[in-house]
């Protein structure tokens, strides 16, 4: 099976993998392939918190044009996947120069289906873009064909617990995807100073609890199979519940608009999480560090795209507002806009390239020490 990802996120995808029991896990790009069963498949999405989709690959062909890949799609028995009765949806994604569009890939794939079955049973399928029984994903790189069923359907972002968004929400693969690459683990205090929707205080409620990442879904497109088995699936789910575990410490978010609180709240109120997670109406540049601890941070901050602020402030701020009030703190950010980052006035310690949508993006960490950098260096603790 393949598992897909987002650019940056291979290593922690094949990670997730490994510790969930894939065999033969093999990372690529924007993917990660594996080996594992029904149940497997099952669990694969129910749990993977950086997985887009999860592919099953049924058959494999050389195409050089028009004509190979219709003979190459009709090669395959459809009748083993669906029925004249249901309906079905091709996704295409194409890296050839032997053809120009996905759109035209999907509907040759879409004529050879129609016609195997109207020759067969004289009855065909029909085409469902909206809600379909069987999702189909054909991908086409140089002269090598794949076709894969989708198990997941709707992307895995879609968790089910956010039903109110604000102006340019994350991604919810991308910000657990951030989190974890932020080393985020659960094992201390979290702050999202600028929450929003509540993204990412729902991500990292779920990482630190072990819960599924889409235990809210409503549903996967395998649940539409003919093989389809709703007892293996309830064993699957009740076994990765099993493996929850307890929170002791605080996970809060921040956010000045009160519009973008509600929400917040709505949407981890949906997701189960409200005993776990903190939501105060709070501008972050006027607020200081809480905790006595470590404080792990981690946000989402607008960088102009959908949002009209003064860039050069805003994030001149950011900088100002860590080095004064927030010593002790080990602050990541995602940011699309890299001019921006000039005037942070902090040194990152870290930068991770990643793409939010089609913008190239970095998630930075920035390392505020209690007292001075050179202190902490020079006055080693005695034993």
């Amino acid at each position: 099976m393949i598992a897909k990802t987002f650019f940056g996120f291979e290593e922690i995808l094949e990670k997730e993998l490994l510790q969930l029991g894939a065999q033969d896990v093999t990372p690529g790009i924007r993917m990660v392939s594996f080996i594992g069963d029904k149940g497997f498949m099952y669990k694969a999405n129910i749990a993977l918190r950086t997985a887009l989709k999860i592919l099953k690959p049924i058959y494999h062909f050389r195409v050089t044009n028009e004509e190979s890949l219709y003979k190459g799609i009709s090669g395959i028995n459809w009748a083993n996947y669906m029925n004249s009765n249901m309906t079905f949806v091709i996704d295409s994604t194409v890296h050839s120069d032997k053809f120009n569009h996905t759109e035209f890939v999907s509907q040759k794939t879409k004529d050879a289906i129609v016609d195997q079955f109207r020759t067969r049973t004289g009855q065909r399928p029909s085409v469902d873009k909206d809600h379909p029984d069987v999702r189909i994903n054909i991908h086409i790189d140089k002269d090598q064909c794949s076709v894969a069923l989708d198990t997941s359907g709707a992307s895995l972002h879609h968790r089910g617990y956010r039903t109110a968004t604000n102006i340019a929400p994350i991604n919810e693969v991308l910000g657990a995807g951030m989190l974890l690459l932020s080393g985020w683990d659960g094992q201390g205090d979290f702050l999202d100073p600028m929450c929003g929707s509540g993204t990412l205080l729902a991500e990292a409620a779920m990482i630190a609890c072990n819960i599924p990442a889409n235990i809210n879904r409503k549903e996967f497109a395998f649940e539409k199979w003919s093989d389809w088995d709703n007892q293996l699936f309830d064993v699957v789910t009740d076994s990765l519940l099993k493996k929850v575990r307890e929170f002791h410490y605080t996970i809060t978010g921040y956010d000045k608009a009160p519009s973008a609180v509600q929400k917040a709240k709505d949407n981890i109120k949906n997701a189960n999480l409200d005993e776990y997670i903190k939501i105060e109406e709070r501008d972050f540049f006027d607020t200081e560090k809480e905790t006595k601890g470590p404080l792990h941070m981690a946000f989402n901050p607008p960088y102009g795209e959908r949002i009209d602020i003064q860039m050069e402030r805003f994030y001149a701020t950011i900088g100002d507002t860590l080095k004064k009030s927030y010593p002790g703190t080990n602050a990541w950010f995602i940011t699309a806009n890299l001019e921006a980052l000039k005037f942070v006035g902090l040194k990152p310690s870290r930068k991770i390239k990643l793409f939010n949508g089609s913008l190239e993006a970095r998630l930075v960490k920035y390392e505020m020490y209690e007292g001075s950098k050179r202190a902490k260096f020079m006055n080693p603790i005695e034993d």
